[in-house]
């Protein structure tokens, strides 16, 4: 008797074992195709046109937010050159394509530039203590950080009065030609021999103290050296932008000063500006020391 092997034969051996996987293979892909027909007919109904409004909406929500605090902090500033209106807002804007990229790099002197030195000495400017103050703005361009009190400013003030009345033939105060607010310090057309706004020497900003004045080049130097002040924004050299008739390359911003030691250096660069413009060297008035 012949006994007949009861193994499976190995084509439907093969099939059975790979049905499994074939059925769960095919699931898979209905699956996905499914999806895929979900989000190819339904979605772009509904998330089409609000994907896309999102993507342009989005933008102009930032950049509104952005112009909204950049236009309170111009208003902040306070009254200076610029009107303090939208339209002047927008004035500035196109300013900020021309601004000087680092305001603490001095300008050059230029080798036709007669006289070659300044005024300024290292023993007659001591280096300022403390860091330098944040400075914001173009125009105006003030200074928001260590600002002095009115009664620092008063003194400044009445120093800077006291410097024009002791020199009545060469001097005399004003409304700033520059600010258009604050008051001045002018050298009569007369006796001027550099051009400046209507002869101005410096002005004073009531709002934090600083002054805004035009130096020689090497005066410049030395004063952001020691630590006193910064170049204007618009300080730009170049016969070009002297065209445009905004500020000298040596128009300078000098920190408020904070007592009375600081203010008699302060006088010493208004010194410088005043021998600037005129061209001649002028005595300081005294200055009263802090009770």
């Amino acid at each position: 008797m012949r006994f007949v092997s009861k193994q499976a034969h190995p084509c439907r051996s093969r099939i059975v074992v790979k049905l499994p996987t074939y059925i769960k293979t095919q699931a898979a892909n209905s699956a996905v195709n499914n999806d895929t027909l979900f989000f190819n007919s339904v979605v772009p109904l509904y998330a089409g046109p609000v994907f896309s409004a999102a993507l342009i909406l989005l933008p102009i929500l930032i950049l509104a937010q952005y112009v909204r605090r950049d236009y309170r902090a111009f208003i902040a500033l306070g009254p200076g050159g610029t009107p303090s209106t939208p339209r002047g807002y927008l004035r500035i804007c196109v300013l900020r394509l021309f601004t000087l990229r680092n305001p603490l790099h001095p300008p050059a002197v230029a080798p036709t530039l007669s006289p070659q030195q300044g005024i300024l000495t290292s023993d007659r400017l001591p280096a300022r203590n403390g860091s330098r103050p944040r400075v914001a703005g173009i125009a105006p361009q003030r200074q928001v950080t260590q600002q002095g009190d009115s009664a620092a400013y008063e003194s400044l003030a009445a120093a800077l009065r006291r410097l024009a009345h002791s020199h009545p033939e060469k001097l005399y105060t004003a409304t700033s030609c520059f600010e258009k607010h604050s008051t001045g310090v002018f050298v009569h057309a007369a006796a001027r021999v550099r051009p400046t706004c209507s002869g101005e020497v410096c002005h004073a900003h009531p709002s934090d103290g600083s002054l805004h004045l035009t130096l020689h080049p090497a005066d410049v130097r030395l004063v952001l050296d020691r630590g006193w002040g910064q170049r204007h924004p618009l300080a730009r050299e170049g016969w070009w932008w002297r065209r445009a008739k905004f500020v000298p390359p040596g128009f300078v911003m000098v920190y408020a000063p904070r007592d009375a030691k600081e203010l008699r250096s302060v006088l010493e660069i208004v010194r410088a500006a005043a021998w600037w413009v005129s061209g001649r060297e002028l005595a300081l008035p005294d200055v009263p020391a802090d009770r």
